[in-house]
């Protein structure tokens, strides 16, 4: 069993609390989907994938923090696996639907950057807890000469 950080809770409570908003971006997008809200075919597709990149950026953020903390990530390199995912979610939903916002707009405004901007924030985020999932109880890395022959403590079945 894991023991989880003060710093996963407090951030685990604030990434639950944030599902409210990927909610509400999917009742919206309902509307939208329904006919209800008027769109543009652009904006149809920016709204699903704004909606899309929160959810799942959510939940991979909250798998983060389980990995961060079962390899005991600390300090600067803890604080970047626990918060770069997060940040990243924010900035690329928020990039999608803020990027179409205006009636009748067909193609992306200056708020487009945010996604690409959060791309920049996912990537150094997801690293550190992808390479503490394969890290060997020892705390080195799993690879093509450790114990395990590079399988990331996977056995074949």
């Amino acid at each position: 069993m894991v023991d989880l950080s003060a710093s996963t809770r407090l951030m685990a409570a604030i990434l639950l609390f944030a599902l409210v908003t990927v909610e509400t971006g999917g009742l919206y997008l309902l509307r939208v989907v329904r006919g209800d809200a008027v769109s543009t075919p652009f904006q149809l597709s920016f709204a699903r994938a704004g909606h899309a990149h929160a959810g799942v950026l959510l939940i991979l953020s909250l798998v983060g923090l389980l990995y961060a903390d079962a390899v005991g990530l600390n300090g600067p390199l803890g604080t970047i696996a626990r918060s770069g995912v997060p940040v990243a979610a924010l900035l690329m939903s928020a990039g999608f639907f803020l990027s179409s916002l205006g009636e009748g707009r067909q193609e992306p405004n200056r708020f487009i950057v945010m996604v690409y901007v959060g791309g920049v924030c996912w990537r150094p985020g997801s690293s550190p807890s992808a390479s503490a999932s394969c890290a060997l109880p020892d705390g080195r890395l799993s690879g093509p000469t450790s114990d395990d022959g590079g399988r990331c403590g996977l056995t074949a079945s």
